[in-house]
């Protein structure tokens, strides 16, 4: 995220020494991506970050693939992923490639033995149903209905529901994503014409420090397996840090769509990118204003891109028969465009109350075991009159 930000006790100059009242030194840790070409911040702990104790075991997490090269469209039933106590077991990988996974789950109670650390991929979490406390070693973010939660590579992290009943679409993404350049000047700034801008993003303000010994069960993710490993210092011992990359929060709620007198391009409601793929956001909006207008979308082919679609709430104009927690994937190579009398419905209305998540991936995705468990086999037939 290309905005600086700052929080809890640093040294004025990096790289120098920063003490303690007793007089030892502050251990320093560069936060950083793209070797050192990318976002990054400096962290200031009370202890080394580099103390394992233990590795006690690994294990794979994996998907199992069903389909490795589709041409049909799917419509995946989410909320028929089954609720699990533990976060990180109920996690489950819908849609995957070698850039990103799709993951739906839904946690029933808090992380409360072990920290998480995902080592390859940010993780972007949509809150569809639920809310808590995301805390980090950067602080802490509170989150609710319709947040997005951007957990950079390498970040450690636990989360804390308030209640048991919780719903997560997460794009687990092998590439950095950001906020779209063509939304940002030459200095980072979101312009004018941005659907959100600075104001509307949450950076950590809570920083929480444990000068504590022992043993600290963190799991990490490494290339789809999970290592237990027991360091020995509380890893949410920072006491400062100032940089760019750090974790934040951003509502779909604040997301200022963008309309026209006709319909207006996917393109529009883009929220986030990476170079493999874009996250858009379609919220309520006023309908197109041409006395001529077709407020539903015109049929258009799938040339270079799946197009993912998670459904959260309102009418979802353009299909017949979707739902919440609905996923509707449509593969490139052949054209979708809306369900027959979709368009007709659409003339004359003035607004839609619809909101929905869409994942376009460059590469195509595969789907697992556990998406075909939840798919519908005869939705790529719904077009027919």
């Amino acid at each position: 995220m290309p905005l600086y930000h700052s929080l809890g006790k640093i040294p004025p100059k990096r790289h120098t020494q920063f003490r303690k009242p007793d007089g030892s030194l502050y251990s320093e840790q560069l936060f950083g991506t793209i070797g050192f070409d990318g976002m990054y911040s400096n962290l200031y702990h009370e202890h080394r970050p580099t103390q394992v104790k233990e590795i006690k075991g690994q294990y794979s997490v994996a998907p199992e693939i069903a389909n490795e090269n589709n041409m049909k469209s799917y419509r995946l039933h989410g909320f028929k992923v089954e609720p699990k106590d533990d976060y990180l077991e109920s996690r489950e990988i819908v849609l995957t490639n070698s850039d990103c996974s799709i993951i739906l789950a839904a946690p029933r109670y808090s992380q409360t033995e072990y920290f998480y650390k995902n080592t390859d991929a940010d993780e972007l979490i949509f809150i569809h149903k639920g809310s808590g406390k995301l805390r980090t070693l950067m602080g802490n973010l509170n989150f609710s209905y319709g947040d997005y939660l951007l957990i950079p590579r390498g970040i450690i992290y636990k989360i804390e529901f308030n209640d048991e009943d919780n719903r997560l679409f997460i794009v687990e993404s092998r590439r950095p994503i950001y906020t779209p350049k063509r939304y940002r000047n030459w200095f980072g700034q979101l312009l004018e014409h941005s659907p959100f801008c600075e104001r509307d993003i949450r950076r950590p303000q809570e920083l929480e420090t444990f000068d504590q010994k022992g043993e600290f069960l963190i799991k990490v993710k490494k290339q789809d397996d999970i290592f237990d490993m027991v360091y020995a210092t509380h890893p949410f011992d920072v006491v400062g840090y100032d940089g760019h990359n750090y974790p934040y929060a951003f509502s779909i709620h604040d997301f200022e769509p963008i309309t026209g007198r006709i319909h207006q391009p996917p393109p529009v409601h883009q929220t986030f990118e990476s170079d493999a793929f874009v996250i858009c956001s379609f919220c309520p909006r006023l309908y197109d204003y041409h006395p001529d207008s077709i407020p539903a979308p015109y049929n258009h082919s799938n040339i270079d891109s799946d197009e993912v679609l998670y459904y959260v709430d309102g009418d979802f104009m353009s299909r017949n028969d979707i739902g919440p927690g609905h996923i509707s994937l449509h593969p490139a190579g052949i054209p979708h465009g809306p369900h027959p009398g979709a368009a007709e419905r659409s003339i004359g209305q003035v607004k839609t109350d619809e909101l929905a998540v869409m994942v376009d991936t460059f590469k195509p995705l595969k789907l697992t075991k556990v998406a075909m468990r939840i798919a519908d086999e005869d939705y790529h037939k719904s077009w027919l009159e």
